[in-house]
């Protein structure tokens, strides 16, 4: 068989013992090796840890790796190959094509007529398939020739198609701990043959939970910032503290403008402007355009939580929201950047009230009911005697003439009169509102009770 797009025909074991060469970068020679080795996904692969059941002789079934970067899914799919005594052949979702994808399944197939058994196939950034290139693995998955595992940075419900994502188990990997970090910061430092224990080079315990913390629970990230501080080290030296801030400079902050992550920290601001904590609020804001976000996005959902989550109990929150987009259309980075963190104070601080989103919500249902009540005859215009004869525009009441500027005529539909959509809180305005809506009801109710309305 020709190897095509699989890699190579080695095993997995041979696979994991290739990737250890002196050349390779740190992050790939600290490659955990076995089981044992694997630290910060004690979920999966601690006592009980679904994983864990698999290795120690459950059924290896097809699955995906849903995690952040740096938390070990290529690692625990090679273990998985391995424990199972299965051909590893890997390829990137980035790269390959449906000809590609139809030519791999296809020797995969042919492999297990001549072993009888499958192949693991694992496929980096799954997510980034179309919905052709995934549907070709299914007839394969089902026959048995390939066990498929997976890996993704982004939500399989939404990325992966539902024929395919129903035969795969999901398994959630989190972001690797500080503590379980500097584990393997001072593995590498340790290690004679894979890491730099030859070397003698040294950190403090303060130095690498400073790299733990720089690599915001991403192990390829914190092998990657310490094999750049020893390569600033002499033979024998220590790690300084000048060396990390020179390895921290232009640290870029993990974000994925279209991904999840984006939606993550999206959602964190808004629940955090909603839960009235301005710290929160500054923090999330910040962060998201240190990150690279584009600074209008930002402005249009300040803006509409101005009306969701403030409304009424706060008018000038949407007049505060507008002006901070204004104030960066006006000035640009980084200048209009402040504009939006006083934005985004305002409105944590401001009251809240969700009344004119609920009110929106009522309506927009009585609509989509799919009825369309009459506008009152008494509520339309009559330019000509027919529709005065018919009935239009009788009755009807000029608000500035009569006594408060009310009326007393019925507005809504027939059907719906005396329905209440706007129901304003106890909170800022609104409780003043409150109080004038009441007044008004209260003088409608009178006029009406005298015969001064159009009923």
């Amino acid at each position: 068989m020709s190897e095509g797009l699989f890699d190579s025909q080695a095993s997995a074991t041979q696979a994991n013992e290739k990737v250890i060469s002196a050349g390779a970068p740190l992050a790939e020679r600290m490659r955990p090796q076995a089981l044992e080795e694997v630290v910060g996904q004690e979920k999966l692969v601690g006592e009980g840890g679904a994983l864990r059941l698999v290795f120690e002789g459950g059924e290896l079934g097809s699955m995906i790796f849903w995690g952040p970067p740096g938390t070990g899914k290529t690692t625990l799919a090679r273990l998985l190959a391995a424990r199972a005594d299965l051909e590893f052949r890997t390829f990137s979702a980035v790269l390959s094509g449906i000809k590609e994808v139809r030519g791999a399944m296809q020797e995969a197939q042919r492999l297990r007529q001549a072993t009888g058994k499958p192949t693991l196939v694992f496929i980096d950034e799954i997510h980034r398939f179309n919905k052709a290139q995934q549907d070709a693995f299914l007839p394969f998955v089902e026959s048995g020739d390939i066990t498929l595992v997976g890996a993704t940075t982004e939500n399989p419900s939404f990325e992966v198609v539902g024929p395919l994502l129903s035969r795969l188990s999901v398994h959630v990997l989190e972001p690797i701990g500080p503590d379980s970090l500097v584990v393997l910061l001072k593995r590498a430092l340790a290690d004679k043959e894979r890491g730099y224990g030859a070397r003698g080079v040294t950190a403090t315990k303060e130095q690498l939970a400073a790299i733990a913390d720089y690599a915001s629970g991403d192990g390829r990230r914190a092998y990657v910032a310490l094999e750049a501080a020893v390569r600033r080290c002499d033979v024998g030296a220590p790690i300084t503290d000048e060396i990390l801030e020179q390895v921290f400079a232009g640290r870029a902050l993990l974000y994925d403008k279209s991904g999840e992550s984006h939606y993550d920290l999206i959602s964190a601001l808004h629940k955090s402007i909603r839960s009235s904590d301005a710290d929160a609020s500054l923090y999330w804001l910040i962060r998201m355009l240190k990150s690279g976000e584009d600074p209008m996005f930002l402005a249009r959902r300040l803006v509409r939580m101005a009306s969701e989550d403030i409304g009424m109990a706060d008018p000038n929150a949407l007049k505060v929201a507008v002006a901070a987009r204004d104030a960066f259309h006006f000035l640009g980075r980084p200048e209009g950047e402040l504009a939006l963190a006083e934005a985004a104070v305002y409105l944590a601080i401001a009251p809240k009230s969700n009344a004119i989103y609920m009110a929106y919500k009522a309506i927009s249902r009585e609509l989509d009911s799919g009825y369309a009540h009459e506008v009152p005859k008494h509520l339309r215009n009559a330019p000509t005697k027919l529709m005065k004869a018919k009935g239009w525009a009788v009755g009807q009441k000029y608000a500035h003439d009569e006594e408060g500027a009310i009326t007393g005529m019925t507005c809504l539909p027939d059907a719906l009169v005396d329905k209440r959509f706007y129901q304003p809180t106890e909170y800022g305005l609104e409780a003043r509102i409150k109080v004038r809506m009441e007044e008004i009801r209260a003088a409608v109710a009178e006029r009406r009770k005298k015969g001064d309305s159009s009923d």
